[in-house]
């Protein structure tokens, strides 16, 4: 299902950001892991507002050195165990509150499922740069997490 809302408007964002990596977990762990439970492997315990459909906002937060990140948005395109698309909002040191948007692809292989992130819309190249080298590690952790 798409926005009735529209697409986040990234024209003058043109920053962006790929990763990938094949997860042991299947589609189906992984898609709730992105639609439903954010606190099982990124973010805060108890922090988590989120429902599970297109246009309906989310918030939750992240602690990382004694600090809180809070982090907004909304889902853009849910295609169940296959497609998260949501805007990803955050303050100094994320995305700097430019609403970027983050794509989730999901497809089977033998040893569990290839996921393929894209972080697009950062209003600089120094937020893309941060982003792309921590996502390898909150892929990490995600699979570390839902491999059980």
């Amino acid at each position: 299902m798409e926005s009735k809302l529209g697409d986040p408007d990234l024209t003058s964002h043109r920053h962006s950001l790929t990763a990938e990596r094949v997860l042991a977990a299947p589609q189906g762990v992984l898609y709730r892991a992105w639609t439903e439970r954010f606190d099982l492997w990124f973010a805060a315990p108890g922090s988590v507002l989120m429902t599970p459909q297109v246009d309906a906002p989310f918030y939750f937060e992240t602690q990382f050195e004694g600090r809180r990140h809070p982090h907004y948005g909304r889902f853009v395109r849910l295609e169940p165990e296959s497609l998260v698309e949501l805007t990803w909002v955050t303050g100094a040191g994320g995305t700097e509150g430019a609403e970027t948007v983050v794509t989730v692809e999901l497809a089977p292989r033998a040893a569990g499922t290839h996921l393929r992130l894209t972080h697009a819309g950062f209003a600089s190249a120094a937020a893309c740069r941060q982003h792309r080298d921590a996502w390898p590690l909150v892929l990490a952790q995600l699979d570390e997490r839902t491999a059980g």
